[in-house]
This record gives structure tokens, sequence and C-alpha cells, in this order.
């Protein structure tokens, strides 16, 4: 039988790359779309194409979806800008027209990577699948919501199957807002810990979110929503703690309240002050097993911080991360 193909929208990411790597794995021959050709020789490795285009443009867009059997949409806009016209413009519309294009294109299955900011900032601990939702008047968060019911709205048991992922904070080599942008933040000196004791981190390492999204396509599950996280209790100053002690730092923790005084911008502030978690029961249930835990995941993410010369070396004769 012929392999199936996935077209994997933002294919050149920090995710599409790692996905493209699993879905390949699968059995699928994998194809990226991207705005730069930087994964080419990534996809070609293993036995794919990337499609240097833009998902804004209708010829792009049915060029990469045409003979497509699974379409993965990572594309998406990510940040803190105050920018409700943008972040629409390419998170719902966006959205929207991935899944009109996969349809018309001939494919049969569409898997939206949403985001477990669709919860809000303040969400009851542990918070499954059917929320409650909260656009907490921020465009990332409102914006996510808004694409996952854009897509669902192509949703056809059977013909057109949806399903949506919301990874929790995605980190591994090659993460920009949860690996690169704090090192580079702390190395500036203008990174500061927020004095938070019930602040949590709910992170997933990057090969574990892709685990996740392999089980529930295996499972054939459409028309609802999955959380994919490390499903672990991560005080947020033990995440970044990592990246301080590979840089030979002890940043101290300051109060939200004088941060945001000093500039800082309060819904960074909000993202990193999050103090409850995300359900992963019903992806456990599907037999989801985060195989990668935090330990692990950083010394992997350290040996490529090392390898960017974003970190100093390893002590000689190896030694702790």
């Amino acid at each position: 039988m012929a392999s199936r193909t996935a077209l994997i929208t933002g294919g050149g990411g920090f995710i599409g790359r790692r996905l493209a790597r699993g879905l390949a794995e699968a059995g699928y021959r994998v194809r990226g779309l991207d705005l730069a050709d930087a994964a080419a020789g990534a996809y070609r490795a293993l036995g794919g194409e990337l499609l240097v285009g833009d998902m804004r443009k209708g010829d792009d867009l049915a060029r990469a979806c045409d003979g497509a059997d699974l379409v993965v949409h990572t594309a998406a806009r990510m940040g803190i800008e105050d920018d409700w016209d943008g972040f629409r413009a390419v998170n719902v519309a966006g959205a929207d027209r991935v899944a009109a294009a996969a349809r018309r294109g001939g494919a049969s299955a569409l898997v939206h990577l949403s985001s477990v900011m669709v919860y809000g900032f303040d969400f009851p601990d542990g918070v499954a699948e059917e929320g409650p939702l909260d656009g907490a008047n921020n465009p990332y968060c409102q914006t996510k919501i808004e694409s996952e019911q854009a897509v669902m709205g192509h949703h056809a048991p059977g013909a057109f199957d949806v399903t949506v992922i919301r990874p929790g904070d995605v980190y591994g080599p090659g993460s920009q807002p949860w690996v690169r942008t704090p090192v580079t933040l702390m190395k500036a000196g203008l990174w500061a810990n927020v004095a938070c004791e019930s602040a949590l981190h709910n992170h997933v390492y990057v090969d574990n979110l892709v685990d996740g999204i392999r089980i529930v396509l295996d499972a054939g599950r459409s028309g609802e929503a999955f959380n994919v996280t490390d499903g672990v209790r991560t005080p947020t100053r033990a995440f970044f703690g990592h990246f301080e002690r590979l840089l030979g730092l002890s940043i101290p923790a300051v109060c939200a309240d004088e941060l945001i005084a000093k500039g800082q911008p309060a819904a960074w502030i909000r993202y990193l002050t999050r103090s409850a978690t995300y359900s992963i029961e019903k992806i456990r249930k599907l037999g989801y097993r985060p195989r990668i835990g935090l330990d692990e995941g950083m010394a992997i993410t350290a040996h490529w911080l090392r390898e960017e010369g974003l970190v100093p070396p390893a002590p000689a004769g190896g030694g702790a991360q």
C-alpha cells in the first residue's frame, strides 16, 4: 500500500520539524509548508519535501494541500503584542483557510495545534478539555479559541475529521519562547524571576507532544480536543532554574507589581505566574505516557544550547547540566 502524505504547515518551525520526523517514522511521506527553506535538507533526509510558500496565499496553500491525506496545522502567531487584527488574520482566518484548502485538496483529516492558553490565565486546577474557556482579554488566548471554532466548522465525521491538540508550554532544542528567549535575556541581565511561589510551568517536551499527536491519530479520535503536557507540577522557578545553572547565574525574584511598574508587559507576567495545571487524563486513557522527563529533556536541551554557543561548554570530564 502506498504511503500516505502528511502536510505540516509551519513545517520548518521548532514543532514542525520534530513532527515531520515523528510522522515519517509512522510511515507518512512528509511535506512541509514554510516561508523559508531552512529545513529543506531535513525534509529531504526524511524522504519528503519542504515547499516554500505563504499560507495566506491561495495558490501556495492549494499546491501544498494537493494530494495530502493528513494536514497538521502548526503555523500560528504567538506573542504578547496588543494586535487583535494581526492575531486574528493569522490564527483565525489562517486556520479557517488551511482547513478549507485541506478538504478541497483531498485530505481526510486535519489536526489543529491550538494551546492550553484557551483556558486563559486564571483557571481551575486540573482543568479538562470541557473548560471553561477564557479569552482573558488577550489576543493570543482569544484567537486560539476562535481558531478552534473555525476549524471545527469544517469537521465532517468520516469525510473530513478534525481534531484539536492543546499543547502546554512546548520546550526542547530550538524552542524560542521557553528556551532561546529566556537564555538570551538571562545573559543580557534582562531576565527577572517573578516572586510567586505558587507559579507552575506546564511544560511538554516536544517529542512527548509528537507522541501525543500520533496516539490521537492512531486512536482515530476526531471532533474533539486533547490537552497534552508532561503532566507534572513543576514550579516556574525550577523550570527556568535549569538555564540559570547552565549560565552560572542566581537571579533574584522580584514581585510581579514591581516588574510591571518597571515596564515588564503585564501579559508576560501573567504567563509566568499561572498557578494551576491542565488535566491530561483524556489522552492518558488513549495510552499517552510522557516518555521524556524534565531532567532528560533539559539535558538534551542543554546539549543543543552548548552546540549553539548560547551557554558555556560543559565542564571538563562531563558533569551535570
